[in-house]
């Protein structure tokens, strides 16, 4: 109930050495430097770690009051730690990274309704704080989550990541037209196509088609639709990443 909720001892922000984020910074220099994760403002699937996913949706469609208060505290915990790393190395960070799963393979996974109600306002706190240190913010969607990118757009979003091809809408073809020139894309090169099942050429070919989609305009940073998995052949790994090495060059 709502008494558990309240007294559930979540982690205190105050908890954390940030001091050392600067340094681990600047010793990564070279490289492109996140803050987050994919986990890191995640409305339902954290909501359904401790609720069960089933109870979330509930909770979100009917407005339950401890689901709802749970949400707020734990997104509340999640901003001010990011708020807290931003502040101590927010002008030697790249881009903040958080999460949201929107959609399963062959639609939405919630309304739009509860989108605008219980998901966009918290997201625009992070992607506000975010804005307020010059850098620009980067969401995991997993499934097909392009029906809401329009919402996100309005609220400063600049790319968006995983981007599984086989889900509905999520085609390469499909989110270069929707909205190419409005939002960056990560992603997009299969972990359940031909990169894990098929032959080395037909790796490539695939990462090329690819590429030929995204690339034209910019915006478009290579990358699995999500990790790469165990049984995928070493060998067309390493040649899918020499063709990006090579043929993703202007």
């Amino acid at each position: 109930g709502l008494e558990d909720v309240e007294s559930f001892p979540f982690p205190n922000p105050d908890d954390f050495d940030y001091a050392s984020l600067r340094e681990q910074a600047e010793e990564y220099r070279d490289y492109g430097i996140l803050a987050g994760n994919n986990g890191i403002g995640v409305v339902i699937c954290r909501a359904g770690f401790y609720r069960g996913f089933e109870q979330t949706l509930i909770d979100l469609a009917l407005d339950e009051p401890a689901g709802i208060r749970l949400i707020e505290r734990f997104i509340e915990f999640q901003y001010q730690y990011i708020a807290r790393t931003l502040e101590t190395a927010g002008d030697k960070i790249d881009v903040l990274w958080m999460g949201e799963d929107l959609g399963t393979q062959i639609g939405p996974l919630i309304g739009r309704d509860i989108l605008k109600k219980h998901i966009l306002p918290h997201h625009t706190r992070f992607i506000e704080l975010a804005k307020s240190y010059n850098i620009p913010v980067m969401l995991h969607t997993c499934g097909s989550s392009s029906w809401a990118y329009e919402e996100f757009i309005k609220i400063g979003l600049r790319a968006v990541d995983t981007l599984q091809p086989e889900a509905k809408n999520m085609e390469p073809k499909y989110l270069k037209k929707h909205c190419g020139e409005r939002i960056a894309f990560h992603g997009c090169i299969s972990t359940a196509g031909p990169l894990t099942y098929g032959t080395k050429d037909e790796a490539v070919k695939d990462a090329k088609r690819v590429m030929d989609v995204m690339m034209p305009g910019g915006g478009y940073c290579f990358a699995p639709t999500h990790r790469i998995q165990d049984h995928t052949p070493p060998e067309n790994v390493l040649e899918v990443y020499k063709a990006a090495a090579e043929y993703g060059k202007y």
